[in-house]
């Protein structure tokens, strides 16, 4: 049953990763959109 356990953790560990990743390009996509106008400077 141990197996599940080492699944989850991977499954985990993947999705925190994915997270990280779309949290920056979200990030620096707002950044691009608010120097460019497209995007109050105020936003959020």
């Amino acid at each position: 049953m141990e197996v599940f356990g080492i699944i989850g953790m991977s499954f985990g560990i993947i999705g925190m990763t994915f997270g990280i990743i779309a949290f920056t390009k979200q990030m620096k996509l707002e950044k691009h959109l608010k120097e460019s106008g497209v995007v109050e400077k105020d936003y959020k």
